[in-house]
């Protein structure tokens, strides 16, 4: 009777970002697959924004659930915003770019990203295992697409073959790991598997923890983290330039999501067993990500080894457990800053490298002489992402740092300091091409922002730099809020 019964108005949002995606798919086929569309990227904005503001006024925070399957609560209401308007940057950043590609078919481009949204969204919502895998899947099935856009391309079809084939195998390692539990429990649900989880381990240790390390192998993929971020520099080189920032950004912040409930929920009796291990990963994964961005000269591979290293930075709280909702606020608000420092990064370098043709670091070159602005914001984007003071990323790394000396992990604290100290220096290396380099002869001295770019680089700046002056807006939130009630 659940069917009847349940209350689906709760999945209002989705069902209303699902109608936009269709409806803008259909669009796109009713006024020929040719020419320049602007307006379709305009709705889709307004699709995101108006799903956005569903999450916030529909739900509220109020905390419900479909049979323990869907649930509605502050943690997710927290997220699905986060997704939604970082996607709804990402979409900023793809107006210009899809202008200058024909091959690129807006319409199915636009419908794509808001299909991998939904399914973020079903993600962070996901109190059941089958949903929760449902959820990743549209999510990842759309990525692989996204990723292989431009088909007559040979790095992007690259891209996409590596992406799938390795994507693949994560799935397949989450959901051998979610057979092991469910065939123990005999359910899916997470709440009920917390509730069985610390006797199960005492008669099936090694079951268990078979199942555990599966399941932290395929998420491990999903957020890029060492060693199971083979896929990510290929892939984010390979991919369409918007493509890379929603990977880089949207689709480790949702996978973040769903870690923490997993873990959290299912797995928090045993945190004994695994706190320790992921404080390993997260280690390693800092150093060999900083390490290995050293030597990248292509810009988007250096930020694909910047966004495994900003991972690390990421599970350091997870490791660090004090209190469940200490560990969602932390990691919160620095996936917020996160978001909003890579995109805003991401789309200077989307504009810098159609102009310039080029991917390679030089390509910035003299750019404060041809673009102030965006020299100026893009300076900030990177020095927040090194975790300089007076920046959101400052903000977000302080707050880590702090939550791992109370839970006793001075060692961890001391690896993201190093670490946070070799990133200036590939950072200051991009930084000092803008500055202190002279443009080529043949480039043009000025550039021509467009107003897409132009939005998505200010809202992410204003917020960059707000929350690095302003932190207290958001932390006094986090902090007096009860994320999950289940």
């Amino acid at each position: 009777m659940l069917l009847f019964d349940a209350n689906w108005s709760l999945m209002t949002p989705e069902i209303v970002l699902a109608a936009f995606a269709l409806l803008i798919f259909t669009i796109d086929f009713m006024t020929g697959v040719k020419g320049k569309k602007p307006f379709i990227g305009r709705l889709s904005i307004v699709a995101l924004l108006t799903t956005a503001a569903l999450v916030v006024g529909w739900n509220g925070a109020q905390t419900a659930s479909i049979g323990h399957m869907f649930v509605v609560d502050p943690f997710s209401t927290a997220f699905k915003v986060v997704i939604l308007v970082g996607v709804a940057l990402v979409i900023g950043i793809s107006m210009y770019y899809v202008d200058r590609h024909p091959d690129m078919y807006q319409g199915e481009f636009y419908s794509l990203l808001l299909f991998a949204t939904l399914g973020a969204m079903l993600m962070v919502s996901s109190l059941d295992l089958i949903t929760l895998f449902i959820g990743l899947e549209i999510l990842s099935i759309s990525a692989y697409c996204l990723a292989g856009f431009r088909k007559y391309h040979k790095k992007s079809t690259e891209s996409a073959v590596k992406y799938v084939v390795l994507g693949g195998t994560a799935s397949a390692f989450i959901l051998y790991g979610m057979s092991f539990i469910y065939g123990l429990t005999g359910t899916t649900s997470l709440v009920d598997i917390g509730g069985q989880i610390g006797t199960l381990f005492e008669a099936y240790p090694y079951l268990v923890m078979m199942s555990l390390l599966f399941m932290i192998a395929g998420f491990g993929f999903k957020i890029s983290v060492v060693p199971f971020h083979m896929w990510a520099p290929d892939v984010y080189e390979g991919a369409p330039t918007p493509v890379t920032a929603f990977l880089a950004a949207i689709s480790k912040v949702a996978a973040f999501a769903i870690v923490i409930r997993v873990f959290f929920i299912g797995f928090e009796g045993i945190y004994e067993e695994w706190g320790f291990l992921i404080a390993i990963v997260a280690a390693v994964t800092m150093v060999v990500g900083n390490l290995i961005a050293l030597n990248q000269h292509n810009i988007k591979r250096l930020m694909a080894y910047s966004g495994i290293a900003q991972a690390g930075y990421l599970l350091v709280p997870v490791a660090a457990f004090v209190t469940l909702d200490m560990t969602v606020s932390v990691v919160l608000f620095y996936a917020i800053a996160y978001v909003m420092m890579t995109l805003g990064a991401f789309a200077v370098i989307t504009f810098v490298t159609e102009k310039t043709g080029s991917e390679d670091i030089l390509s910035f070159r003299g750019l404060y002489h041809r673009s102030p602005f965006l020299a100026i914001a893009m300076s900030a984007f990177l020095i927040s992402l090194a975790g300089l003071p007076a920046t959101a990323g400052f903000t977000g790394k302080a707050w880590i740092f702090f939550q791992a000396i109370s839970a006793g992990l001075l060692w961890l604290a001391v690896v993201m300091i190093v670490m946070s100290v070799v990133s200036f220096f590939y950072y200051f290396g991009i930084i000092s091409q803008m500055f202190m380099k002279e443009p080529d002869e043949d480039v043009v001295t000025r550039m021509s922002i467009p107003v897409s770019t132009a939005s998505v680089v200010s809202v992410s700046l204003v917020v960059t730099i707000g929350l690095g002056f302003l932190p207290f807006l958001l932390i006094n939130l986090f902090t007096s809020m009860n994320w999950m009630a289940f």
